[in-house]
């Protein structure tokens, strides 16, 4: 476990990658050290609060750029066509596709992303760092 006074994200993922199994911030008190080291022992993961949310927050991240990613280059057409506003017969015609085809590519987006509706897709694509 890392009990460093560093809090930017280069300490942190590298202690994390180099086999921490913790990471507490040096401020943090003197019984939540105790509490943090009893858990470490106990086979736990401890992280100040703060630094906690950073590891949330890059995963996050991550897993959006990942899952932009994988969508085929007619599922990135589909998405920035829909979040123009159009609708799904107008975005057939200018793909020259069927309605029905292009729902089966919004469905799989929305599989890819992780997402449930349009809104949430678009989002995505607009947000990537958000959830």
């Amino acid at each position: 476990m890392v009990c460093s006074f560093y809090d930017d994200n280069e300490f942190v993922f590298n202690a994390l990658k180099n086999g921490a199994s913790g990471y507490i911030l040096k401020d943090t008190m003197p019984l939540e050290i105790i509490e943090s080291l009893k858990e470490l022992h106990s086979g736990g993961s401890p992280m100040s609060r703060y630094i906690a949310r950073k590891v949330i927050q890059a995963f996050h991240q991550n897993q959006s750029r990942t899952s932009l990613s994988e969508l085929t280059e007619r599922e990135n057409e589909v998405l920035q066509l829909v979040a123009t506003g159009i609708g799904f017969q107008e975005v057939a015609d200018k793909l020259i596709l069927s309605k029905h085809t292009v729902k089966k590519h919004l469905k799989n987006i929305y599989a890819k992303l992780h997402v449930n509706n349009k809104m949430e897709a678009v989002n995505k694509l607009n947000n990537p760092g958000i959830n």
